[in-house]
């Protein structure tokens, strides 16, 4: 581990049981009837810095564990494995009292705003909630003079603050729930697929204001998003995920022009190019397997044309392949791509 990582993620792992009922749980099989579980693996041993003052995006198709590494991360769900280190400090195994203390470092932007604010209060009470709760230094004025500070730093008029969510238009419902994270003045900010849910015009907005606001407040963000010209606008670096797993960390420039992991290579290939020639599209062969029941091996290699008997039987490590880039992948390992 780095001594400039702000978050350290170390093998983290995160599952979810959807038996249901002991009677939902009973199956026949080979000839009896037997209790078996239905676990959806949904993380499985991520591990990768976050240094300060840097934007690291997480991206992957649907279903591939973005938001939930991020919720975890954010102890929003408890780990089933592995650690998360703030600033050197193991902050998975801590108690909610205790990890109340780390609140006003870490904060959280969700991708629908409705959806996060709260219908029955207002823009005041909705900002003024996490300072009283977790700022207790301020006196009442002073976290009025707060609240009208961030709101105007975000670009929301402070004289609309007894105005409700509802009011307000989509991106500026957005600005009010990154208004909320800045409240207590965190360091770092998981933002979670927040633009997906606007207008492209919007997007564009939200975007200049995040990376003005980490340029002035000195934020660092891991920023989770599925569309990659996003990505590339924002990000200093790219963590791939597939199916769990973490297939590829590289520079931002770097996984764009010359991306090493079949996967990211096939990722890349779907962005629509315009009247560019030469262009060749990496199709994937077979279906997309369950988080239920992993492929053994590398979770790629149903659909990987590189794959060979050692990628069925042997699950790949995340290791360096050059001083830029690190790679899940035993064709690149073995130089065969």
């Amino acid at each position: 581990m780095e001594e400039t990582a702000l978050i350290s993620i170390q093998n983290l792992v995160k599952h979810f049981d959807i038996s249901g009922g002991w009677l939902d749980q009973i199956k026949f099989a080979n000839g009896k009837f037997e209790r078996q579980k239905t676990i959806v693996h949904a993380v499985n041993s991520v591990s990768f810095d976050i240094r300060q003052g840097e934007t690291v995006s997480v991206v992957g198709e649907s279903g591939c564990g973005k938001s939930t590494l991020a919720r975890t991360v954010m102890r929003l769900y408890p780990p089933d494995g592995g650690q998360v280190l703030y600033r050197g400090q193991r902050i998975d195994n801590l108690s909610s009292s205790d990890m109340k203390a780390y609140r006003t470092r870490m904060q959280m932007v969700f991708q629908d705003p409705y959806a996060s604010l709260n219908p029955r209060m207002s823009v005041r009470q909705i900002l003024e909630e996490p300072i009283w709760f977790l700022r207790g230094d301020l006196s009442k004025d002073g976290i009025q003079e707060l609240v009208a500070e961030i709101m105007l730093q975000v670009g929301v008029d402070p004289d609309w603050r007894d105005r409700y969510p509802h009011e307000f238009s989509g991106g500026q419902r957005q600005r009010i729930s990154i208004a909320r994270a800045l409240a207590v003045d965190p360091e770092f900010i998981v933002a979670d697929e927040p633009i997906a849910a606007l207008d492209v015009s919007i997007q564009a907005q939200i975007l200049n204001l995040m990376m003005d606001l980490q340029q002035k407040r000195g934020l660092t963000y891991m920023f989770i998003s599925h569309d990659l010209s996003v990505v590339k606008h924002i990000s200093k670096r790219v963590a791939v995920m597939y199916l769990g797993t973490l297939c590829e960390l590289a520079k931002t420039s770097t996984v764009f022009e010359s991306p090493r992991h079949p996967y990211t290579q096939a990722l890349l290939s779907a962005i629509p190019r315009l009247g560019q020639r030469g262009f060749r599209y990496e199709k994937l062969k077979g279906d997309v397997p369950t988080p239920i029941k992993l492929p053994s091996g590398c979770v790629f290699h149903g659909r990987c044309r590189y794959a060979d008997a050692r990628c069925v039987n042997e699950i790949p490590k995340l290791q360096p392949v050059d001083e830029r880039t690190m790679a899940a992948c035993h064709a690149v390992e073995e130089g065969r791509i």
